[in-house]
């Protein structure tokens, strides 16, 4: 990731090389440009400063539109922010799908264990109970504890 900074600021965030080499159409650049060359067309490279801990259930990180210079490096920097209701609300729904979804595959795996003709043992009727009791674990829909095959 690189941004074009002029006389000290940032002008294009992100810049490629494709616009290097389109901004300077009369200069013959090398195939692989060295980071020196980049520099001296104001090319410099950005990084992301890693977000600090948090909680990613309850909220998440963004990094900023526009780089920012620190201690010689230009760097994108992450602001952590809380989850709305809304998006709360949104993310458990999507969760409890998943979640429900992999329950009913694991169902379905062993439906034929439940048929008129077929004796199913205590072991695995345990299982399938517990994976229909999925729901009503403490930690549903974003912790759950899933029950072992026998």
């Amino acid at each position: 990731m690189f941004a074009k900074i002029t006389n000290g600021a940032v002008d294009k965030f992100p810049y490629t090389v494709g616009q290097l080499r389109h901004d300077n159409p009369n200069t013959s650049f090398p195939k692989q440009i060295p980071e020196a060359l980049m520099l001296n067309y104001g090319m410099v490279p950005v990084s992301e400063v890693p977000a600090p801990e948090f909680d990613p259930l309850t909220h998440f990180a963004e990094w900023g539109p526009v780089p920012e210079l620190q201690e010689g490096s230009w760097v994108l920097l992450p602001t952590v922010r809380e989850y709305s209701e809304d998006q709360l609300a949104e993310r458990a729904a999507a969760k409890a799908s998943e979640v429900r979804s992999q329950r009913d595959k694991l169902l379905a795996e062993t439906d034929w264990m439940a048929l008129s003709d077929v004796v199913m043992s205590p072991e695995m009727t345990a299982y399938r109970q517990a994976l229909r009791d999925i729901t009503d674990q403490v930690g549903f829909p974003h912790t759950v504890e899933w029950p072992v095959k026998p």
